[in-house]
């Protein structure tokens, strides 16, 4: 093993820091999808006589074969082909939905990789930026396609499959899993989240407030509601630029997981990268344009898919899509739940939420803003009660530091609670006119119950 690592250690140049160091500075979403890795069996691949035939040989098992979801990778072709040959639309959104599983994990493996060449700090800030771009990419998809109610319905879904399923689900196995042993965690971590949601809260909660007082305008309303919604979004993105430096440089020791002790077991060597430097840009790069492909079907059959199934887009988009999105990650937290480790599971349910809260949303209506796209931060009021009831029942729950399998429980019947509304409440047709650079778009139909 060490033999065929030492070429691209050589062409790569030195790693910076330690190896010491570079464990260490590992974040909570690192050790969640490693979790899901396995070692990957490199004989036959090292007695190729070509080299750079047996460079590629080996970063292809390494990234294709080197996780436990590697089985959903033909889920990804089957989809283009589903497409091509116009198959049924919902198999285009079924087959896309589990193509996408095993690409959010790979994407953190490959930010992972990167990391041991460019440092703990930049890879921090690389791991902040791609730790959700599915949701990311779906959502500037829909947002090109003028479906703002998908955009905002898919980011509270996943802010609330976090905080509720994740999380529930991680505090109730670790409780079940550990019912004799006292479990804890650090409280500074979770504080800081729950003080940021906090804030995501009240700059979604503004919006509606201000629209419900001035109904009797509806105009103007609209139009204040909306340059509300930017000015905070703008202080959103400011709050979490002040979070990174926080995270990455002055409190750097609150958010690093610690190593665990059984990396042998899971069959993940630590020591060093399995991929170069620039093969890791490069599949990074390669990922990132299929997670874009596999979206663009998402958003343009998710109609379809729920005329089809007979479901609302509504429960579509807040349960579906961010529960096999993000289920490598989901998996992996619940995994380290089972082991005690509950910083690394807290670390990824409210890590991923603050980072959707803070970033993904705010960044979205300024991008909605650049394409001439009016999109607000109301999230209309079933939702916006929702996401704060969730926030503030964890905040409730993290406060003391300790955690039992009832915590989760109650967290996980608040999930199904929330679920079974949207499943019945049906959105009613949403008809908005856009304007982009000053042409008038017709009337469209955004969702149907």
């Amino acid at each position: 093993m060490a033999s065929l690592q030492e070429p691209w250690l050589l062409e790569n140049g030195n790693l910076k820091g330690s190896s010491k160091e570079i464990r260490h500075g590992r974040t909570a979403h690192n050790l969640s999808s490693s979790s899901l890795r396995k070692k990957s069996d490199l004989t036959l691949v090292s007695k190729i006589r070509y080299g750079m035939l047996r460079q590629f040989l080996t970063n292809l098992q390494e990234v294709i074969l080197g996780t436990k979801l590697s089985v959903l990778f033909p889920a990804i072709p089957l989809a283009v082909v589903a497409e091509s040959y116009g198959f049924g639309r919902p198999w285009v959104f079924a087959l896309s939905l589990l193509g996408l599983t095993p690409l959010a994990e790979r994407v953190s493996f490959l930010t992972e990789q990167i990391a041991y060449y460019t440092g703990p700090t930049v890879g921090g800030l690389l791991n902040a930026t791609c730790g959700n771009a599915t949701e990311l990419i779906i959502a500037i998809f829909a947002l090109s396609q003028y479906k703002i109610d998908v955009v905002k319905y898919s980011l509270l879904g996943s802010v609330l499959s976090n905080l509720l399923l994740v999380l529930g689900t991680s505090l109730f196995c670790g409780g079940i899993a550990n019912l004799r042993k006292e479990q804890k965690y650090d409280r500074r971590q979770a504080d800081v989240n729950s003080l940021l949601l906090l804030l995501a809260l009240l700059c979604h909660s503004l919006p509606l407030l201000f629209r419900m007082l001035g109904a009797s305008d509806a105009v103007s309303t609209a139009d204040s509601t909306l340059h509300l919604s930017r000015a905070s979004s703008i202080v959103m993105l400011i709050a979490y630029l002040s979070y990174l430096i926080f995270q990455l440089f002055t409190h750097r020791q609150l958010f690093e997981a610690q190593e665990e002790s059984d990396d042998d077991e899971n069959g993940i060597s630590e020591e060093a990268p399995v991929i170069g430097f620039w093969s890791g840009f490069i599949w990074l790069f390669g990922m990132t344009g299929v997670i874009s492909l596999l979206s663009e079907y998402v958003v343009e059959t998710i109609e379809d898919a729920s005329n089809s199934w007979g479901i609302s887009v509504s429960f579509i988009s807040i349960i579906l899509l961010p529960i096999v999105g993000n289920a490598a990650e989901h998996a992996g937290a619940i995994i380290f739940a089972f082991k005690n480790k509950l910083d690394i599971s807290l670390g990824v349910a409210l890590g991923s939420a603050t980072q959707i809260s803070m970033f993904v949303v705010p960044l979205c209506v300024i991008v909605a803003w650049t394409m001439g796209i009016k999109m607000d931060l109301n999230f209309n009021l079933l939702e916006t009660g929702s996401l704060a009831l969730s926030i503030i029942t964890v905040a409730f729950a993290l406060q003391d530091g300790t955690s039992h399998y009832m915590k989760g429980l109650v967290l996980l019947l608040l999930y199904i609670v929330i679920g079974a509304c949207f499943f019945v409440f049906k959105t009613p047709l949403n008809q908005v006119n856009f304007t982009n650079s000053g042409i008038k778009r017709p009337t469209e139909t955004i969702f149907r119950a």
